[in-house]
């Protein structure tokens, strides 16, 4: 960050006291304009994510803005979005959510997406008093006592009771796993998850390990797991080093009734990558296409949402997409709700939201995260993922290796 950003904010802060920065920070209320402020990482190990925000959070304020802005106590505002990349590093997603409040003067925050660089950026709107909407399930994220952040994923156990209810329902005779996952929030909490969720339900842990961030050799790895001969095999990262770690599966002739990949599958850079491998290799995800949700946001329904991210982008949405805009969304009916840009007033809204979307049901918990919904559980066949469970989404049954 700039030396002279940093030299203002020590000023700022010794003359005036974060209160009064706090303060200033909700001019624009004043200029008839709701700014909201943005980190995103548009270059570095999470720039595909970021991206998909950014196309997610301008398909929002086209219509948004289109319609006149946001209606605060009867007056229509405009909205102004503010974003930095922070190219896919911590601390500089901390400079960046501080220099939005201080020098840009926004009114809110949206998180990066992970979990990781949301819990960073959460902590800065926490010290300033500024609500925060976030692309984060991670309960080590939300259990932190911040009051401002909110999330519009469901909580990640969901993820795993599901896939555990179905492999096993369609494998009666598995007995064992193996859990190979990043040493990094979201990965290990999903890890970490499967474990104890696979221990209760009489499954054998055969392997389980974690890799640090920026492993590219997985030899080690998928030799332990070919020699412990588990039933399902379950990988927990990030895109990159999914693919990584599939393809290594490959050279080293490792395969299993069932393969998981969390998320990967639910991403195209996933399937466009691996080819032929990434066939029958199984996911859970937030949210699909292909489900018919509709709400009085401006989109719709999901249909018209997937038909603004393929004309944008030529491609069809993932969660990432959706949940992003779905944020947007939220913050925008809790400011309605409101009648203010007061931002204890929009927290408490925040708090009591209760709408129907595009993206499904939201509804914040006493922690910020929405509450748990059920959870599409997905399969790559023939280079598409299609939905494998919940029964009223399913569209194909599960494919065994």
């Amino acid at each position: 960050m700039e030396k002279g950003f940093l030299n203002r904010l020590k000023v700022a802060a010794a003359a005036a006291g974060v209160a009064a920065i706090t303060f200033a920070g909700q001019a624009s209320a004043a200029d008839g304009v709701v700014k909201i402020g943005a980190p995103l990482a548009l270059s570095g190990g999470l720039a595909a994510e970021g991206k998909k925000q950014k196309l997610a959070y301008d398909l929002w304020l086209e219509r948004v803005n289109a319609e006149g802005g946001i209606n605060v106590g009867g007056v229509m505002m405009p909205v102004e979005l503010i974003t930095y990349d922070y190219q896919t590093d911590g601390k500089r997603a901390s400079q960046l959510a501080e220099k939005l409040i201080i020098d840009d003067k926004v009114d809110f925050l949206t998180a990066p997406f992970g979990s990781g660089h949301s819990k960073i950026t959460a902590g800065v709107a926490e010290r300033y008093g500024v609500p925060i909407i976030a692309v984060a399930s991670s309960e080590p994220v939300h259990n932190q006592g911040f009051k401002n952040l909110f999330g519009t994923l469901a909580p990640s156990g969901g993820l795993i009771d599901g896939m555990l209810d179905l492999f096993m329902a369609k494998k009666p005779d598995m007995k064992k796993i193996a859990i190979y996952g990043r040493d990094d929030v979201f990965p290990k909490i999903m890890a970490t998850l499967m474990s104890k969720g696979a221990t209760a339900r009489g499954l054998e842990v055969v392997y389980e390990e974690l890799y640090p961030v920026g492993t590219l050799d997985h030899a080690t790895a998928t030799v332990g797991m070919r020699t412990a001969a588990p039933d399902w095999i379950y990988v927990t990262g990030y895109t990159e080093d999914l693919v990584l770690v599939r393809k290594q599966m490959a050279e080293q002739g490792l395969n299993a009734p069932v393969i998981t990949m969390i998320t990967g599958p639910a991403y195209r850079e996933f399937v466009e990558n691996l080819g032929p491998l990434a066939e029958n290799v199984t996911s859970a995800t937030w949210w699909h296409y292909s489900a018919g949700y509709s709400g009085d946001d401006v989109f719709g329904t999901t249909q018209a949402f997937t038909e603004a991210v393929q004309k944008a982008s030529g491609e069809d949405p993932d969660y990432v997409h959706a949940s992003s805009a779905a944020a947007m969304i939220s913050l925008q009916k809790a400011i309605e709700k409101a009648g203010t840009l007061d931002r204890d007033a929009v927290r408490e809204a925040l708090q009591t939201l209760e709408i129907d979307t595009f993206y499904g049901p939201i509804k914040f918990r006493e922690d910020g995260l929405n509450d748990n919904r059920n959870l599409p559980i997905i399969q790559i066949q023939d280079g598409k993922p299609v939905i494998l469970s919940p029964a009223n989404l399913a569209t194909s049954e599960l494919l065994l290796n």
